[in-house]
């Protein structure tokens, strides 16, 4: 993958694009997660050219002057694909990145071919999490404090991050080693611009396409809120696998056969 800053509009964006065939895959990744997250699925999934960018203030990003909205992001997006050449795109999202798939598929539709949406809602009117769950989300603590991730990932994540097992904490180690850390107003930045933002009254109107993904052990996103998206896009089928909410990244293989044979 060649990862690169890109100037766009005057907002640096740190940006990976991996080689390969087309139609391209855009993914939009989850809160607080940099694109070295989408590594395991990315190496299960070697067909697709692949491009994924870490929003304003995450990862290798700097931070923007100004608050952004799901809208605002949508735009950034399509300005930086014209900077890249792409007319046309499949989009995924996982999680956080979710609302940002939808938002952009509605926003530039043209733009979109398929769309996928991993362990997601939609939006501000979701069905949520219980309230221990939503609360250890609310600080970026997990991210910067390893020890802590340990005790809390089975309880966020849900699915093989359950137990005290060795393997359990190989999984939570792997999985922080995915993680490029920025700041901490960078991930506020990201709960602020999902307030209020819900798809709900336009997810009808998507005509791309759509295939909706869940966890069956999900703490963060109940499986409700695939089976709503699902029922409410009009091209949408529904697929569950057997893991927790981070599934693209435990559960990658499987994830991308499913991936692989809806692109196609």
């Amino acid at each position: 993958m060649q990862i690169r800053l890109h100037d766009v509009g005057g907002q640096m964006l740190r940006v990976g694009v991996r080689r390969g065939e087309h139609p391209a895959l855009l993914l939009f990744n989850g809160i607080g997660a940099s694109i070295e997250l989408f590594a395991p699925l990315l190496d299960a999934l070697p067909g697709p050219e692949a491009i994924m960018f870490d929003v304003p203030g995450v990862g290798g990003s700097p931070a923007p002057t100004l608050p952004y909205r799901p809208w605002t992001l949508a735009l950034l997006t399509a300005r930086l694909l014209d900077q890249l050449g792409y007319a046309q795109v499949d989009v995924l999202g996982v999680s956080w990145g979710g609302a940002l798939a939808q938002q952009f598929a509605f926003q530039h539709g043209e733009r979109c071919r398929r769309l996928i949406l991993a362990a997601t809602s939609p939006g501000h009117l979701m069905v949520p999490g219980k309230l221990p769950v939503l609360l250890k989300m609310v600080t970026p603590r997990r991210y910067k404090d390893p020890d802590y991730m340990q005790r809390i990932a089975g309880d966020i994540y849900g699915g093989t991050f359950r137990g005290s097992s060795k393997g359990t904490s190989a999984r939570v180690r792997e999985h922080l080693r995915h993680v490029r850390w920025s700041s901490d107003y960078g991930y506020y930045l990201q709960l602020i611009a999902g307030l209020g933002w819900s798809s709900l009254p336009w997810l009808r109107l998507l005509r791309q396409p759509t295939l909706v993904m869940a966890g069956t052990d999900d703490p963060i996103v109940p499986m409700v809120n695939a089976r709503i998206l699902t029922r409410l896009i009009p091209d949408a089928r529904l697929v569950t696998v057997n893991d927790g909410h981070l599934f693209l990244v435990t559960s990658a293989r499987h994830s991308a056969v499913v991936i692989d044979g809806f692109l196609k």
